[in-house]
This record gives structure tokens, C-alpha cells and sequence, in this order.
């Protein structure tokens, strides 16, 4: 059957699955993989230290700064989260970190927090910024991302973990790699109402052992 999504000799960066106009379970067909919506059983790690003084932070900023563009969210919200949890987890964070594995899947992820070893137990955790502040298009292209790292990636961890973001709002998916299934879990996190629970799941994704 031709497809009527992804053509040979039209690449497709990662920000253009963004824009198109399909549901996300068809273009995952694209790729052979499906698609499902139900709650995560994402592991937690109780966080080590006060989280007041990043809240102070956060709450700080957002009354501060006009969240009005992209870079102010980025460097507002989401960039103190990422260090910090990147600090507790003694992970580097590598920020547009560039992925090619086809003409379809490539491009840039806005942030990557790697284990710090190939084929360490522990999972990867790739961060993108939802543009406009769409997050149900931002995780169409969270979901391709993922997919992109299943190829790209060394790990043998048996799912990959994602977070699609306005800053404010944070939502999870996760990649089964055998499974070839994109679940997204519908829950929102709100910062910084739910700080704490967003910091110790960030923890124990990064933190994690493998099944």
C-alpha cells in the first residue's frame, strides 16, 4: 500500500511531524509501530534534597519573566529542572543533540540526559520543548524522537522514556523496543505544583535499573 504520509526523496526533520495534519497512530504506522493512551507505571526515586529553593526559583522566574516565547520558558522552567535533576543523577545533559538514522528520522532533540556509560543499566531521557505550547502535537513529535533513538542509541534498556514540555505543564511517553508501542500517559504535571513528583520520577527514570 503507498503511503500518504512519508514519501522517498522527502526527508522529514523531527520539528516537521509537528505540523502534519495526521492523527499520531497513523504516522507511528509509518514506522511499524502503534500507539496507546493510559497511565505510566513510571519509577520514582525519593529525591535526596529540599526541593524549596528550586521552587522559590521557579516561582521566582515565572512571576518575573513574560513566558511569552519559547526561550523564556526554556531558560525560566525548564533548563533549572533539568540541571538540577541532572546534578542529583550525576548525568550530562547534551542540549540539540543532533540524530540521524534516515531520511525520515533525524534532527535535533532539545535535550538529552544519557547514561553515562554505552550499554549502562540506567535509561536515557530525551526532553523536547513543545512549540507554541501544543503539547498534543509537541508528543507526536516526542514519539518520533524516541523512535529515532530505539536506532540510534547502543543502550539495551528495553524502553525509552520521553518528556514533552511547555515549562509548565510536563507529560511522559515511553517507547517499548520490542513492543514497538508509544504510550502516552495522559497525565499533566504542573510546575510547580507538582515539583516533587515530577523531580522524583525525572530521578528514577535516569536512576533506574533495567528489567
Amino acid at each position: 500500500m503507498t503511503s500518504r504520509i512519508l514519501h522517498p526523496g522527502q526527508p522529514k526533520t523531527f520539528s516537521q511531524y509537528f505540523e502534519l495534519p495526521f492523527p499520531l497512530a497513523e504516522i507511528l504506522l509509518e514506522f511499524d509501530c502503534t500507539l496507546q493512551r493510559q497511565p505510566i507505571d513510571l519509577p520514582q526515586h525519593a529525591y535526596p534534597h529540599d526541593i524549596e529553593p528550586l521552587e522559590r526559583q521557579l516561582r521566582r522566574n515565572r512571576d518575573r519573566i513574560e513566558l511569552i516565547n519559547e526561550t523564556a520558558r526554556r531558560e525560566a522552567l525548564i533548563a533549572p529542572i533539568l540541571f538540577e535533576v541532572a546534578e542529583v543523577a550525576d548525568r550530562r545533559i547534551y542540549v540539540e543533540y543532533a540524530i540521524d538514522v534516515g531520511e525520515h528520522l533525524r534532527g535535533v532533540l532539545d535535550y538529552y540526559i544519557a547514561s553515562p556509560q554505552p550499554r549502562d543499566p540506567s535509561y536515557n531521557l530525551a526532553i523536547i520543548e513543545a512549540k507554541q505550547s501544543d503539547l498534543a502535537r509537541g508528543f507526536t513529535q516526542l514519539a518520533i524522537e524516541l523512535i529515532a533513538l530505539d536506532r540510534w542509541t547502543k543502550s539495551e534498556a528495553p524502553f525509552l522514556y520521553g518528556i514533552v514540555t511547555t515549562g509548565e505543564d510536563w507529560q511522559f511517553g515511553v517507547f517499548d523496543r520490542q513492543g514497538l508501542v508509544v504510550t502516552q500517559d495522559p497525565r499533566r504535571f504542573s510546575i510547580p505544583e507538582d515539583l516533587q513528583t515530577l523531580l522524583e520520577i525525572m530521578l528514577g527514570v535516569t536512576q533506574r535499573d533495567a528489567l
